[in-house]
């Protein structure tokens, strides 16, 4: 057969038009921009009719003020933003449980989102997992992208989903992430290069023509 074979994309458009809802959830302030930050500027970017709800449970004093200002960047497009910034303690959520449990049944009651970014199911950090895990307790009729982040445990899998960015996007990411969080700047990890291998080796396991990826895990999609 002659002619060239194109991949099935899908796109984040809602069927038949009409607001975009999208929740965010990180464990940390920087989890969700590490995660899937891109993506988010990439969407904002693309589509004007777009309400965020962007969560974050671990973040108090520097690291809360921090995750405001780096949520104000990276959702300046969004037609409208609700930012809850929590004060968990960092690294105990599962000790926390019955507390974070709570707060996803009063999230399940406010907000209806038509995609959800979580951490992915797999992750060795303890505070990850638990939010991916209530993520999927809690939100059993939706669209859940669960991104990666890049850490010391060695954990990073092979993801099944792919959303391509070009170079200006990915860019801004890490420049909005390296302008925001001061206090992890002598982090080991904490560098462009560490951002930019991620998104490079996602781009060429996706083929992205604009040589840049970011990877998800979307264990239930319904076509």
């Amino acid at each position: 057969m002659k002619g060239k074979f194109i991949m099935l994309k899908v796109n984040f458009e809602k069927p038949g038009g009409g607001t975009s809802k999208i929740l965010c959830i990180g464990a940390h302030s920087d989890d969700i921009e590490i995660g899937c930050g891109g993506t988010i500027l990439r969407l904002l970017a693309e589509n004007k009719d777009v309400e965020m709800t962007w969560v974050v449970f671990c973040a108090d004093g520097r690291r809360g003020a921090e995750a405001e200002k780096s949520a104000e960047m990276f959702l300046k497009n969004a037609k409208k933003k609700e930012t809850e910034i929590l004060a968990f303690r960092d690294g105990f959520l599962p000790y926390e449980g019955p507390k974070v449990k709570e707060y996803f049944e009063q999230l399940k009651e406010t907000v209806r989102p038509d995609i959800i970014f979580t951490h992915h199911r797999h992750d060795l950090h303890q505070d990850h997992r638990l939010i991916s895990e209530l993520t999927w307790n809690t939100y059993r009729d939706h669209l859940i992208l669960e991104y990666e982040i890049i850490k010391y445990d060695g954990d990073l899998g092979t993801p099944n989903c792919y959303v391509h960015l070009d170079a200006a996007t990915c860019e801004k990411k890490i420049d909005f992430i390296r302008t925001c969080f001061n206090t992890q700047k002598a982090k080991a990890w904490f560098s462009d290069d560490t951002f930019y291998s991620i998104l490079r080796l996602r781009g060429v396991e996706s083929n992205a023509p604009g040589r840049y990826a970011e990877g998800f895990y979307g264990r239930k999609i319904i076509f």
